[in-house]
Order: structure tokens, then C-alpha cells, then sequence
């Protein structure tokens, strides 16, 4: 051997250890391992007969096959039935592919059929197969696997343990005629088994089957939350009183009037701290709604009974927003509000961790500084967590166990209070699902003398026109934004970026004022410049989404979005939330790229046609699925693989009603039904 050692091959998994990774280990976790989809090779479909969206297989015969070069290399063969043609594309192939698919053979293909640029149809890398061969007897099911694990040695092993598994029911014959439910042992061995009379009904997830899955679903998941709910309710918190002076002096001192939602909202939270269990409150409110002033009297209630209050944000600039609001309104109380954040220098740093230590700091806004192991509170009783979906359960727990320390001689048992706030709206049959063991507070109103923002859609190639409109409103005045997604260029997404964007402005717009922020500049950097924007000593900010969350200058008028097919809908609506913020009308430009795909069209259409958060939260959810909204909260772990949050409405609610009495009067049933479906994750919801 050399003297350098040889690297060892990587060994391959065993299909068992591929079988583990799925999380299939006991018979009941290949039981509820249930097909994604079914491919239909019952029958042979005509060319003719296709459309487009649904999974299909001809057969055909080649005629024609070419290798293209650009703009990548790729195998384009034409086949024909007695019916019509359709274009078959492999983006990857190998020699034996050109072999396969040469001129004059006949061959069986399966796949999705999409809408071609050349002919009306094609597949992209179509499953092949000899032709003639005898078709399926049953739809064929397609399950969730793993890299090396194929479906026909996953069919073989689910349907093993389906045969030699009991597969008892976890609800009784009482409950499941209650709610119209087919016997568990029926559900699975039909979707196991499917038979070709019943295709559609499995293919669209309406056959009875799939509803007994879809309410055991939920019914797991809502028994999880209540039992979350129940181990929260025997925790302790401190109970804090209700303010007798303080909230009464910030009252007096405020320039503005509290809306009635948050007046209501203060009051829910005011009566949760005065309980002797931890405060679980998610406030939600639109863009602009007042959060921070209902944040700022939670903290004054804490304060004046001798507890710290913590207030962790998600970005530095969001976080330094927080703390200046807070400083001008409850320093002149006498209350010392405090600042915790990578940048602060290291002796900066040592002398707020004393503040904090020795209790001198009553309120302490910053970023994930707060939970480093240096910082310990005195007597920690509120922690609020601003845009709560950007942490992680880990992150939210740490601040929590700070709370618990700085209470050690309470007990070991004790938690601080927790307000989480989210700008972004969670939409009803998500806050009924994912956030059913929280209570919800929700400011429904924004403050008086907000001006409707509008919303205008322009195509990139009327750019210049905006260019004009920017001059007038800067003449008026008035300040303007303009985002653009990238910081450097990209050659695959092609997209202006933020800085060529900067310079090109800084030029076309001379001799406006016009400043430059995104993510890559130092903290030092991105205050520096906002505080400029924010004193009307620049013009226009040309800015990445680092301005999403928070940003607060009442004197900009004019959002201009680059790219605006490229976002999502909840940030386009953060952005837009980030003018209107004033007395002046305000308006919303999204600038697109054409050609439009059809769920870019559907954002921008949203966009256009509505302002409510609410409404944005739910057409969002109905594009995108529940994976945003929830962040971090689940890691994945939670997200339902079955049950459709907008098409399944009512089972939600049969099944929240269903897990009130079963763990109220079956607990067994509850636990049982839990384990079967959740196993080992249920620990997850326990965050």
C-alpha cells in the first residue's frame, strides 16, 4: 500500500436500512404508509384521448428521433398511435435510450402529459415498457420513498405487513357511525389494494377510504394538541396583577388613540397574566395594525411587578425598530429598556449582560443574542417573540429555560408568560389545525387616518414610466422604496440586482438622493442607512427584503416591487405593508417579467384584487399548502400528508369535536389512535 491511505468506497444501504430511513420499522408503520398517488396501467389510453395534467399510458410507435444540442443536450423522439403524435423528451439519457427508442419500434410508455412547445403533447422522461404486454388488474400505488428503494420492493413489504398485521380499530362502532366513517381494516386494504371500479374516486382522494385516513389524520393530530394544551395547563407562571399605575401614565402619555381591537386585545392579555398557568397567546394582526403598542403594555403590566420582560425578533433592523418604539414610549416612565444583539462590541455587550443580570433592565429587545448562555436574567416573567414562525422550537424553548432559571427559587417547574406575534395572518382552517393549542388574539382594525394603499400591476418594459412618477412624488415631498430580490448577479434567474439596480438609478435619477440596503452589509451599515431614509435624507431606497418585516418610515409613498412574479404572496404583502404608513395615498407597484406561469398570475391577481391580510393569508395557503405559514414551529414534522386544509374544512372541525370527547371519556382510544398515527413525533408538539 502507498503511504497515503486509500479512501474507502462509501458501502451502499441495505434495503432494510433504506426501509428505516422512511421511519417504517414496526407492521402499523407500514400499514399508514399510504400511496401518494396511482398510476392507472389498467388500460391503454389513444393519443387523442389525453389531457393535459393527468398521468396516462399509450402505445406508440416511434418515427422520428433526434439528439438535441441546445439549449442542453436531449434525446426528442416522436411517437404516433392511429390517433395523433406526441413528443417524448429525456433531458438525461444514455446510449441504450437511443437504441430503445429507435424508428420503427413499438413501445409502451406511461407518464404525465404536458403541454409541448413543438406539437400539442409531450412526456418528459415517460416510463417505457415492451408493448403487448398484459395490462395491471388493479390501479398501481405509488408510496413515499427513498433515494435506492424501488416501489416494487416497497409494494412488496407494506403488503406483507398488511397481511399478517390485526388491524383492530382505534374508534368505535358508535363514533364512526356518528361521522359517516368506514372500518379502519376497510380504509387501508382498499387503498392498499385498489380496485380499477373505484379509479376516480381514489385518484381525486373523494372515495370513503381516503376519508376514514383523512379523519384519523386530523383526529391524531388535534388529540396531540389537546394533550399539549392539558401538560401546558399544570405548568406554573407567575401570576402578575393587573397594572395600577404604569399602564395608566403610558395611556396618558401616548399621541394617539387605541383602536377598540387593541383595547380588546390588551385586556385578553392582562387577564392570561394574571393566571397561574404560562400564557400560550399567538397575536396575529394585519400589516400596520399596532402590535408593538399592545407588546409595550404586556411589558408594563410585567414591569411593574417586578418581572423582566424579553422581546427577541427575528432580524437586527426589525429588532432595533422594537427597541427604539419601546424606549420612546416607556423610558419616560422610568423603565430601562435595554439592547442585546450580534453587534454590539464585546464590552458593550459584558455591561448590558450586567444590566440584565442584576435586573437593572426591565425590558431587553434583541435579536438570538438573547439566548446566548451569557445572558442571565434576574426574574424573567414575559417573553414575547416577534414573528414567532422564524425561530425555531429550539430557539423559543432556550429563551423559555431562561425564564425557569431566573425563577429557581420558585421552583423547577416554572415558565415565563409567552406573547408570540406574527404579521402575517393566519388563515381560520390553519390556526384551527396547526395552532388549536394556543389562544389567539387578533387586532382587526388599523389605527384611524391609514390610507388604502393601491396596488398597480406594470410590465418591466414600461420601467421608464416609473422612473417619471418617482421624480413627481420625490418633488411632492414623498419617499420611495424599490426592492429588487438579488444582491449579485445570477446567471440562471437573469434578475436585476440590487446594486446594478443602485447604480443605475443613482445615475437616471441624479440628482435625487437615492441609497442602497441588502443583507450582506453589517449591521453598523444597514442602521446608518435607514436612519437616513427615516429622516428624509435620502430620496429612494434601493433595498433587498431586509425591509419585509417592521420598517416604519410614514413619509414613503411608493413601493415599487422588481420582479414581483418572482415572490411569494405573504412577502409581496409584508412589502406592500411597508408604505401607507402615513396620511398621504400610497401605492404599491409590481413590476413583472413577462411570460407570467399561472401561480405567479394567481399572486400577482391577489395582490391586485385585495388588501385584507386575511384574504392574502388564505389564497396563499390555497397556492402554496401550509409549509410557510408554519416555519420552523413543526419542522416538517407535522404537515399533513393527507387531509387538505381548504378542501377538508369540515372533517377538521368533526375531528376537533371528536378529540374533545375521546380525551375527556376514552383516553386509552386517544392514546392509542395517537401512537398509531404520530408514534415517536408526537414529542415534537410538546415545543
Amino acid at each position: 500500500m502507498s503511504g497515503q491511505a486509500q479512501k474507502k468506497t462509501p458501502k451502499k444501504p441495505t434495503q432494510a436500512q433504506l426501509i428505516e430511513r422512511l421511519g417504517l420499522v414496526a407492521d402499523m408503520d407500514f400499514i399508514v404508509h399510504l400511496p401518494l398517488r396511482y398510476e392507472d396501467q389498467t388500460q391503454i389510453y389513444e393519443i387523442a384521448s389525453l389531457a393535459i395534467g393527468e398521468y396516462a399510458q399509450i402505445e406508440a410507435t416511434v418515427i422520428q428521433q433526434t439528439v438535441i444540442q441546445r439549449p442542453r443536450k436531449q434525446l426528442q423522439v416522436l411517437v404516433r398511435d392511429h390517433t395523433g403524435e406526441l413528443l417524448v423528451r429525456l433531458l438525461h439519457f444514455y446510449p441504450s435510450q437511443i437504441q430503445l427508442f429507435a424508428e420503427g419500434a413499438t413501445l409502451r410508455l406511461r407518464g404525465e402529459v404536458r403541454r409541448g412547445f413543438h406539437t400539442a403533447l409531450e412526456m418528459v422522461h415517460p416510463k417505457v415498457s415492451q408493448a403487448g404486454m398484459p395490462l395491471a388488474q388493479t390501479l398501481t400505488p405509488i408510496y413515499p420513498t427513498t433515494d435506492g428503494l424501488s416501489q416494487p420492493a416497497l409494494r412488496k413489504v407494506i403488503l406483507a405487513a398488511l397481511e399478517r398485521t390485526d388491524l383492530h380499530d382505534t374508534l368505535s362502532v358508535e363514533t364512526r357511525d356518528q361521522y359517516g366513517l368506514i372500518d379502519f381494516a376497510s380504509a387501508v386494504t382498499q387503498l392498499h389494494y385498489p380496485a380499477v371500479e373505484h379509479s376516480q374516486a381514489l385518484l381525486n382522494q373523494t372515495h370513503p377510504a381516503w376519508n376514514r385516513i383523512k379523519f384519523d389524520e386530523l383526529l391524531a393530530q388535534q388529540l396531540s394538541l389537546a394533550a399539549a394544551r392539558a401538560r401546558r395547563a399544570l405548568l406554573k407562571a407567575p401570576s402578575i396583577a393587573a397594572s395600577t399605575r404604569l399602564i395608566a401614565q403610558l395611556t396618558a402619555a401616548l399621541s394617539f388613540t387605541l383602536t377598540g381591537a387593541q383595547q380588546r386585545v390588551i385586556a385578553e392579555i392582562a387577564h392570561d397574566l394574571q393566571r397561574t398557568q404560562p400564557m400560550n397567546r399567538l397575536l396575529q394582526g394585519d400589516v400596520g395594525s399596532g402590535k408593538t403598542i399592545v407588546a409595550a403594555f404586556a411589558a408594563v403590566q410585567a414591569i411593574e411587578h417586578g418581572f423582566q420582560v424579553a422581546l427577541m425578533a427575528p432580524t437586527e433592523l426589525l429588532a432595533e425598530q422594537h427597541q427604539q418604539k419601546l424606549s420612546a414610549w416607556l423610558s419616560p416612565l422610568g423603565i430601562q429598556v435595554d439592547w442585546l444583539s450580534g453587534s454590539l462590541t464585546p464590552a458593550q455587550r459584558r455591561k448590558a449582560n450586567e444590566r440584565v443580570a442584576l435586573g437593572q433592565s426591565h425590558l431587553v429587545v434583541g435579536t438570538q443574542a438573547l439566548i446566548q448562555e451569557s445572558v442571565q436574567f434576574h426574574q424573567l416573567g414575559l417573553v414575547i417573540l416577534d414573528e414567532q414562525h422564524r425561530f425555531g422550537v429550539e430557539q423559543r424553548l432556550e429563551l423559555s429555560r431562561k425564564g425557569t432559571l431566573s425563577m429557581a427559587h420558585l421552583g423547577s417547574d416554572w415558565l415565563p408568560h409567552q406573547l408570540n406575534m406574527s404579521a402575517t395572518p393566519i388563515p381560520r382552517t390553519l390556526a384551527m389545525t396547526f395552532y388549536s393549542d394556543l389562544d389567539v388574539s387578533v387586532i382587526d382594525e388599523l389605527p384611524p387616518g391609514r390610507t388604502p394603499i393601491q396596488t398597480k400591476l406594470l410590465a418591466a418594459d414600461r420601467r421608464f414610466e416609473m422612473m417619471e412618477r418617482i421624480r413627481l412624488a420625490v418633488q411632492e415631498g414623498q419617499q420611495v422604496y424599490w426592492v429588487c430580490p438579488l444582491v449579485e448577479e445570477s446567471e440562471t434567474l437573469q434578475l436585476q440586482t440590487a446594486v446594478d439596480t443602485y447604480e443605475q438609478m443613482a445615475h437616471e435619477l441624479a440628482p435625487l438622493r437615492v441609497g442602497l440596503l441588502h443583507g450582506r452589509m453589517s449591521a453598523t451599515e444597514k442602521n446608518h442607512v435607514m436612519d437616513l431614509f427615516r429622516s428624509a435624507e435620502l430620496d429612494v431606497l434601493v433595498a433587498t427584503t431586509v425591509i419585509e418585516v417592521g420598517v416604519d418610515v410614514p413619509n414613503a409613498t411608493i413601493m415599487v416591487i422588481e420582479h414581483a412574479e418572482r415572490y411569494g404572496l405573504a412577502q409581496l404583502h409584508q412589502l406592500r405593508g411597508r408604505v401607507g404608513r402615513g396620511h398621504k395615498a400610497s401605492f404599491c407597484i409590481l413590476m413583472y417579467q413577462n411570460p407570467l406561469s399561472a401561480i405567479a398570475r394567481e399572486r400577482l391577481r391577489a395582490m391586485y384584487e385585495t388588501t385584507d391580510g386575511f384574504e392574502i393569508a388564505r389564497r396563499d395557503l390555497a397556492i402554496r399548502g401550509p409549509g410557510e405559514f408554519l416555519g420552523v414551529r413543526q419542522s416538517g414534522q407535522m404537515l399533513l400528508r393527507f387531509a387538505n386544509l381548504e378542501q377538508d374544512s369540515g372533517l377538521i372541525l368533526q375531528a376537533k369535536e371528536c378529540a374533545a370527547h375521546l380525551y375527556q371519556h376514552h383516553p386509552k382510544q386517544a392514546a392509542a389512535h395517537v401512537q398509531r398515527w404520530l408514534g415517536a413525533k408526537e414529542e415534537f408538539l410538546r415545543g
